[in-house]
Formats: C-alpha cells, sequence, structure tokens
C-alpha cells in the first residue's frame, strides 16, 4: 500500500475513533517567526488566548474554529466559544499585525479562510477563496503581510492569494504544480505538505513529501507569483514534512515523516539555495514514529520535534551556530499523536495538540536546558490538529 493511500486511510481511523469532547519578520525584526520563541520575553499579561485547529467533519471534531485562553504563569487553561462557519480548520496562520488569523479548509474543494480578531471576543468570518486544489494542510503569511501562501496536499501544489488591507482575501495570483520529479517510493504523486517565506524575506519554499524534494521559489510581489529557482532533494522515501529555520538564518532543520529521521540543512540566504546533510535519529527508535515538527528557541540553543507515532517530544541541543543538532532525550507528550506544537509568545510555554485524544497539553520551557515539564492536566479539545498562540493587536493608532 503506498503512503499516500496509508496517510488517507490511518487519518480515517484516527477521526473515526476521536472522542467527542467539549470545544472549548524578517531577522532582525523586533518579530519573531511563528515557529520560534523570542530571545527577550515580552510584557506578560494576565492571560493569554489560543486557537484551535479541527476536523468539522470528523467524528467527535470540532464546529469551527475552537478559542480559550491560558494562565502563562501556570499554563491552566481554560475554554472559550468557537469561531462557527469554517469547515475543516487544520492549520492556522496569524497576520503579523495581530488583527487577522486564516485557515485551510482541508477538504477536496480546498479553501483559505480569513477571520477578523477582536480583543473582545467578537471574532468575524471575513470569507473563503479557493487554493485551486484538495486537501490544504498549510498556509503562512508573507512578512509583509501582503500575501498567504498556502500547500495542497492532495494535489500537490501551492497557491497565493493577496491579502488585502482589512485582512480579507482576493482572487488567487498563483497556482504551481510540483509536476517533476517523479513520486518517491510507495507515493501516488506530489503532496505539498508545509510553504513558508525563508529567513531573508525573498525566498519561499515548499516542501513536498510526495516527491522528496523541498522547493525555493522567489515570490513577484507585485504580481503574487511564484518563480522557481532551485531544489532541495532529500533521500528517496524521506518524505519530508515540515521545515524550521534556525534563527541564525543559515541552517534549517527538517522533520522527514516516512523513514522517520532529522535532517539539518545548510541555507544559503542570498540565492535561496538548501542543502540537505545526512538523516539523524528522532531518539524514538526503530520504525516509523511519524515526526511531525520542529520548533527552535529564539536564543538558537534548543530544538524541540514531535513525534506522533512515539507520543513525544524529542529535545536536541542546538551547537556549532545551528549546523548540529544533538539529541539530548525524548519527553512523553501526555497525549496521543502530537499533530502540531507551538510556542507561547514569551517562548515560556511550549503547546500540543495531540490529534488522536482530543487534547492540547503545555509544558514549561526551562531557559538554561531546554528541558520541558508538564504543568497540569490536558485541556479537552475536539480532534486537535493545531494550536495557535493568538498574537496581540497593536493598540490603536499603530
Amino acid at each position: 500500500m503506498n503512503h499516500a493511500t496509508s496517510r488517507r486511510a490511518v487519518l480515517g481511523a484516527l477521526l473515526a475513533g476521536a472522542a467527542l469532547s467539549a470545544a472549548p519578520a524578517r531577522p532582525g525584526s523586533p518579530e519573531p517567526a511563528p515557529n520560534q520563541a523570542p530571545v527577550a520575553a515580552r510584557r506578560p499579561r494576565t492571560t493569554g488566548r489560543l486557537l484551535l485547529g479541527t476536523y468539522t467533519s470528523a467524528e467527535g471534531g470540532g464546529t469551527g474554529i475552537g478559542t480559550a485562553s491560558y494562565d502563562p504563569a501556570t499554563g491552566a487553561i481554560a475554554a472559550g466559544p468557537v469561531i462557527t462557519g469554517v469547515a475543516n480548520p487544520s492549520y492556522l496562520a496569524a497576520h503579523p499585525s495581530g488583527t487577522t488569523v486564516y485557515a485551510v479548509d482541508e477538504q477536496d474543494a480546498g479553501g483559505v479562510t480569513a477571520v477578523a480578531l477582536s480583543p473582545d471576543g467578537g471574532h468575524r468570518v471575513l470569507g473563503t477563496r479557493s487554493t485551486g486544489g484538495a486537501g490544504p494542510t498549510h498556509l503562512s503569511v508573507h512578512p509583509t503581510g501582503r500575501w498567504l501562501l498556502s500547500a495542497n496536499y492532495t494535489s500537490g501544489s501551492v497557491a497565493v492569494h493577496p491579502v488585502r488591507d482589512d485582512g480579507s482575501l482576493g482572487e488567487r495570483t498563483d497556482l504551481v504544480a510540483h509536476t517533476t520529479p517523479p513520486p518517491g517510493p510507495g507515493q501516488d504523486g506530489p503532496h505539498a505538505h508545509q510553504i513558508i517565506t525563508g529567513p531573508d524575506g525573498n525566498h519561499i519554499l515548499a516542501v513536498d513529501l510526495g516527491n522528496d524534494t523541498v522547493y525555493t521559489y522567489r515570490l513577484d510581489e507585485k504580481r503574487g507569483t511564484l518563480g522557481e529557482v532551485s531544489r532541495a532533494a532529500l533521500r528517496p522515501g524521506a518524505g519530508p514534512r515540515h521545515l524550521t529555520f534556525h534563527p541564525g538564518g543559515r541552517f534549517a532543520y527538517l522533520a522527514c515523516e516516512v523513514d522517520n529521521t532529522a535532517v539539518v540543512c545548510g541555507y544559503d540566504p542570498a540565492t535561496g539555495t538548501l542543502s540537505p546533510g545526512a538523516p539523524q535519529s528522532t531518539g524514538t527508535g526503530a520504525g516509523t514514529s511519524y515526526p511531525a515538527q520542529f520548533l527552535v528557541t529564539g536564543d538558537g540553543r534548543f530544538a524541540y520535534l514531535a513525534n506522533r507515532g512515539h507520543n513525544s517530544l524529542t529535545r536536541y541541543a542546538v551547537e556549532e551556530d545551528g549546523a548540529v543538532l544533538r539529541l539530548l532525550d525524548t519527553v512523553p507528550v501526555g497525549g496521543d499523536f502530537p499533530r502540531q506544537i507551538a510556542f507561547s509568545p514569551d517562548g515560556g510555554l511550549l503547546f500540543a495538540a495531540n490529534q488522536k485524544s482530543s487534547t492540547v497539553t503545555a509544558f514549561r520551557v526551562d531557559a538554561r536546558d531546554g528541558g520541558l515539564t508538564r504543568t497540569g492536566r490536558a485541556f479537552p479539545a475536539p480532534v486537535a490538529v493545531c494550536v495557535l498562540p493568538e498574537p496581540s493587536a497593536p493598540p490603536a493608532g499603530n
């Protein structure tokens, strides 16, 4: 059975078995990348807010984007209302302004939806645009805030949408299909799994699990089109899923889902060229543990990898200015199938969205050694596939 077919079968089994739960910039800029914790903590606030992605079409799934509040001191999470009107919002990304969030609509007729965020919780859906493909699983906002980038997993393509002044989306300006190289072993075609902007701000990188390739594009910021500039080939059957940059901007870390490895990649900001190194252990033992995603601390000293099959978080020490990952240990995630992980804005907490157990777990991050300590009981969230700490909107007039 090929990997794409098995992925769908596994996903179907996970969703069918989920229990019904109550719904609850560029380098040098002061804002960290979405998957990095800041070096210096921001001024703390009494409560933080979370947005929660789910599958609305799944048994036991949610009814839209969940919301919750959390205590930055204790990590305790409390349920909030649901933002309805969004189908299968399995991945979320915030606009740099903090005033809008975007969700993929992971279904056959793929879409991306914009939601205006309000400090009083009166969030409002601004509309949905087609991604031109099937099964979008990832999206990100360009650092300028003017373009939304999305990846269609099922159809193996990436799309670009303009972002209007009010945060809503315009008609799609580009759709690029990954027609070459041919699929990797056991794959039935390309499967774009992630699309992000490089730390230089000038290149777009798209990770394709189906053909074991990371594409680098240059975005035409006037027309909203992508022009390919290079490709990085992973070893056949690696199944690259998610790429995360070290804050130094010269190295990145790939979670390879199919062969259960982590790969350190060199990165040339001038050309956008990614150079994968040798695959290394995830610390989860033999077999496939479906590694999902890396996080890197804002000071660049530690990295964490979510392992879905092993239900753990691997902790690495980052050495030689980002060139080396040294495996330290694995920590039980306290849930089942951690699909996605995220830092709180101050970097003091790490949240894990556990899909199969329909929970979110929180960990205190020790700044001295990168150690992770569970903060309390798991928070129930229906088919939790994404947790996004909500950014604070800038004061009016800024």
